[in-house]
C-alpha cells in the first residue's frame, strides 16, 4: 500500500529527475487545532502543480500563489501560517480553532545534491530502516542519520538551528488471528494510515466478513512473520485467545525488529502464558518483558471496539516515544 509521504518523495523525485526545481514543504508544528500533524509534506513545482497538503486547503492556496509570484526563492524559510503577527498577511489564512502551522520550505534545485537527497529518502520509505534527516536552518544542508523510527516526527534543535525529520517504512500492523476485535483494530489501524496485514489459517473465518483495504492472508501468522513480514515499524498483535495461533505468533515476533508485540488476555491468563513461552517456547525473561500483555491500555474495555481502541492507543503511544506515566 503506497502511503501518501511516499506519493510525495516520488513525485518530487520525477520533477527533480526532469529538471525541475521542487520546493519540499514539512509541518515542523501545530499550535491548537490543526487538520495535519507534524511531518507532514507538501511538494510543488514553480507552476503550482503539487502533491501532498498541509492543511485543510487554505494554506495551500496561499503557499500556491505566492510561490508561482516567486516569493520563495531563497534556499530555506520558515512561514508561520494562522500567526496573525508573524504570518502572512492575508485573511483568508484562518485554521480550526484559532490555530497556528509552523512549515519549513526547502528550495531544492533539480542537481545531483536534491537527486540524492530524494533518492534516500525514497530507499527509506520503501526499505525496513529508519533515519534522521537532519536540516541546518542556515545554510539549507542536510543529512541523515540512523535512527530507531521511535518519537516525534520533527524535533527542533533551537539552539543548533538544526531541525531533525524523521523518515521510515510505513507502519505496518501484523494480526494474528481472525476475531471481533482483529475486526475492529484493523479498521482502526487502516483508518490510521497502517499498512494491515491479518493472518489466519482458518479460512472458513472469513467467510462472509468484508475487509476493505486490509491484506489477508490465510497462513499461520508466525509462518508470516518468520518469512519476514515484520521489520522496525510494525506492531504485531495477537487477539483470538487461540494459544496455537497466539503463542506461536509471539514466539517469532520477539525475533524481529517489530517496535510493539502484545497479546490479549486478563492478568491470569498472561501470568500463564509468560510461563508457557518460557517452557515451551524457550523464551528468555528478556524476550518476555517486550511483550505487552494484557494488551493495550486499561481503559475498561468490555466491547470488541472499545478493546480495539485501547490496542491502538497503546501502540500509537508506544510509536510516539511516551511513556504511560506521561499519559
Amino acid at each position: 500500500m503506497q502511503h501518501l509521504d511516499l506519493q510525495v518523495i516520488e513525485q518530487a523525485l520525477t520533477w527533480s529527475r526532469n529538471g525541475e526545481t521542487v520546493w519540499l514543504c514539512t509541518v515542523l508544528a501545530t499550535f491548537g487545532s490543526s487538520p495535519r500533524g507534524p511531518g507532514s509534506w507538501l511538494a510543488a513545482r514553480s507552476d503550482g502543480r503539487h502533491v501532498g497538503s498541509l492543511s485543510g486547503g487554505c494554506v495551500e492556496e496561499n503557499f500556491l500563489e505566492r510561490l508561482q509570484d516567486g516569493q520563495f526563492e531563497d534556499r530555506i524559510q520558515i512561514v508561520r501560517y494562522g500567526d496573525a503577527q508573524d504570518g502572512p498577511q492575508d485573511s483568508r489564512i484562518t485554521l480550526p480553532c484559532g490555530g497556528i502551522l509552523k512549515v519549513l520550505i526547502e528550495r531544492l534545485p533539480a542537481n545531483s545534491t536534491t537527486l540524492d537527497q530524494l533518492e534516500i529518502m525514497q530507499s527509506t520509505l520503501r526499505g525496513q530502516r529508519h533515519l534522521l534527516r537532519c536540516v541546518n536552518l542556515s545554510s539549507g544542508e542536510a543529512r541523515f542519520e540512523v535512527d530507531d523510527g521511535l518519537g516525534p516526527r520533527v524535533v527542533e534543535l533551537t539552539e543548533r538551528e538544526i531541525v531533525q525529520l524523521r523518515i521510515g517504512p510505513a507502519a505496518r500492523l501484523i494480526i494474528a488471528g481472525m476475531s471481533p476485535v482483529s475486526v475492529a483494530c484493523a479498521e482502526f489501524a487502516r483508518t490510521l494510515g497502517f499498512e494491515v496485514v491479518l493472518c489466519d489459517p482458518r479460512e472458513e473465518v472469513f467467510e462472509g466478513v468484508e475487509l476493505p483495504g486490509i491484506e489477508v492472508k490465510p497462513i499461520l501468522p508466525s509462518l508470516f512473520i518468520s518469512a519476514g513480514g515484520c521489520h522496525a515499524a510494525t506492531a504485531v498483535v495477537a487477539l483470538t485467545h487461540d494459544p496455537r495461533i497466539d503463542d506461536l505468533a509471539m514466539m517469532e515476533a520477539v525475533c524481529t525488529s517489530a517496535f510493539y508485540i502484545g497479546v490479549m488476555g486478563s492478568l491470569q491468563t498472561s501470568k500463564l502464558r509468560a510461563e508457557r513461552l518460557r517452557r515451551i517456547g524457550g523464551l528468555s525473561d528478556e524476550q518476555i518483558a517486550r511483550l505487552h500483555m494484557p494488551i493495550g491500555l486499561s481503559l475498561g474495555s468490555k466491547t470488541p471496539a472499545e478493546i480495539a481502541l485501547a490496542v491502538m492507543a497503546d501502540i500509537i503511544r508506544v510509536q510516539r516515544g511516551r511513556s504511560r506515566d506521561a499519559l
